[in-house]
């Protein structure tokens, strides 16, 4: 079952797909778009070398480059344990 990554809803439509190929979901409660698994690539031992490199002072392009992810990647995962 696909649940909304912003509300939690059930109330997800199909939407179209992703420039990617990906499907894309708009959920009829909160009215956003999201994808089924959008940290689906991203496991937890990537998130610790993006956290590694981030503590030895490497910048964000250059984590980015060394792991080939994206860089808004590295920005969400950094934002995510920050908090």
């Amino acid at each position: 079952m696909v649940l909304c990554s912003h509300c939690g809803s059930e109330k997800l439509v199909k939407d179209g797909f992703s420039p990617t190929g990906k499907q894309r979901y708009r959920c009829r409660g909160c009215g956003k778009r999201s994808r089924e698994n959008p940290w689906a690539g991203i496991g937890p031992e990537q998130e610790a070398r993006v956290l590694a490199l981030a503590n030895e002072r490497m910048s964000q392009r250059g984590i980015a480059r060394a792991l080939k992810i994206s860089r808004v990647t590295v920005v969400s995962i950094l934002k995510k344990t920050m908090n």
